[in-house]
């Protein structure tokens, strides 16, 4: 598994707060290549710009949710297996199936620790 500090991250939600935690977040657990992004169609328009090695998506957002996000990014040859984590307020089992089936990589429920996002960040890169 390649170094935090080279991986570049693409992290989408429509909170400018959640944005800001799950940035300080990136940066405490060692990411230093991150870009934010406040809802799909936002993040397909950066992912136009930057390539990334891994996206952490909301579920909830307007425009385009997090589910769209995925299906359209599983869609494209491209990020067919870029890893994608999940981190959002829905908590139950339908929801946690739902976004594996969408092709999601990993989940996580807000909210959460840094050891969680760690973790999971971690098991979804292996």
């Amino acid at each position: 598994m390649k170094d935090f500090t080279e991986l570049q991250v693409l992290y989408v939600d429509d909170s400018p707060t959640m944005r800001r935690i799950i940035k300080n977040s990136l940066v405490t657990i060692g990411f230093v290549n991150h870009t934010g992004a406040n809802n799909g169609v936002d993040a397909l328009e950066k992912l136009e710009e930057i390539e990334v090695d891994l996206i952490v998506t909301d579920w909830n957002m307007p425009e385009m949710n997090g589910e769209e996000l995925v299906r359209n990014l599983r869609a494209n040859p491209k990020y067919k297996d870029t890893p994608i984590l999940m981190v959002t307020t829905r908590g139950v089992k339908d929801d946690v199936i739902t976004a594996v089936k969408t092709g999601v990589s990993g989940y996580v429920v807000k909210p959460f620790t840094i050891d969680i996002l760690k973790a999971k960040i971690k098991d979804i890169l292996k």
